[in-house]
């Protein structure tokens, strides 16, 4: 039995793996995102102590029982003094040293590609790329919104709301997104949206990000102005991969697998422009949309990590997985 966990910024999922490809059981928890939190590290252990434990009581094993265990955590690795003790934070919830920890974007691919060698670009709220091959690790990105995650959604939305400014002040024509916008806080005046942004949200970041759909609608109705938003975005997002080949060393008419996740590629329009430019970047890549979510992925990474990958037989047999059991 293999646990994944996938740790976001306001959930944990927790999934437990059989080495024939069956989900024994699959249940969301509270977040352990620790950064900025009053009690930090002592939230990552208490949270991965509540849900291994439950995650063990709905499968009906104990901790002991599982042959490996792979925990993606947010923000991993961008803060080196933390790296340790985070590292030691699944040993009391597991009571065993069968585990290893690492980034979320880790999870993100192996997810995407079945935990094989090849590279996955993630766009929700923020923009990170990782990729394997032949036994070399890359991450591209992930610097954070102040002066990073380009093609994300918060970097999206930002940019939506600067055009929003423009064309209210006639520095851009108007476009469909303009009063798209101002229904969307709404507003009663269009400086509103400084009060509104800076004060009520305190420049929230995920609320910026979900302006990108604003943005992504604003395109579908025509709006070319939103719609370059977007294709840049694309752009930016394939020279993360692309620098991810680089780095991995691929040789000249070697495939490259290539898949992506998060919410930004929901867009057809992001997606579509994404593909156009990918194939156009190098003849070697392959692109393949997402097998399982991540926290399937960070469990067939233990069982990778473990030494016993999932045969393809039972990686077919994985499939989907089910509705959360808990």
């Amino acid at each position: 039995m293999f646990l994944g966990v996938d740790g976001g910024g306001t959930k944990t999922a927790f999934c437990l793996v059989t080495d024939e490809g069956r989900v024994a059981a699959r249940l969301d928890a509270p977040t352990l995102y620790y950064l900025g939190k009053r009690d930090g590290i002592a939230l990552v252990v208490r949270a991965l102590r509540d849900g291994v434990a439950e995650v063990c009581r709905v499968a009906g094993i104990a901790p002991a029982d599982i042959a490996y265990a792979f925990v993606a955590l947010p923000a991993y690795g961008e803060v080196s003094a933390d790296i340790a003790a985070l590292d030691a934070t699944p040993a009391e919830a597991l009571g065993h040293h069968r585990y290893a920890c690492g980034n979320d974007m880790v999870a993100g691919w192996a997810g995407s590609l079945g935990a094989v060698d090849g590279i996955n670009v993630v766009s929700g709220t923020g923009s990170i790329c990782y990729g394997e091959h032949a036994g070399r690790r890359v991450r591209v990105g992930g610097w954070g919104e102040l002066f990073g995650d380009e093609g994300s959604g918060h970097w999206i939305g930002l940019r939506g709301l600067q055009l929003f400014s423009q064309m209210s002040d006639g520095r851009r024509p108007p476009g469909p997104l303009l009063d798209m916008m101002r229904a969307h806080f709404p507003l009663t005046s269009d400086l509103d949206a400084v009060a509104i942004t800076m004060g009520e949200w305190k420049g929230d970041r995920r609320r910026v990000a979900a302006l990108s759909t604003v943005v992504a609608e604003a395109a579908d109705r025509g709006d070319e102005q939103a719609r370059a938003i977007l294709d840049e975005a694309a752009a930016e997002l394939v020279a993360h991969v692309d620098t991810a080949r680089r780095s991995l060393a691929y040789a000249e008419g070697e495939p490259v697998v290539v898949s992506h996740s998060g919410g930004v590629f929901s867009s057809p329009t992001v997606r579509e422009e994404f593909v156009r430019l990918l194939t156009r970047a190098h003849p070697d890549y392959d692109f393949r949309e997402p097998l399982y979510p991540p926290v399937v992925g960070a469990a067939l990474y233990a069982a990778r990590l473990a030494g016993t990958p999932l045969s393809e037989a039972a990686l077919a047999r994985l499939g989907e997985p089910p509705a959360a059991t808990a």
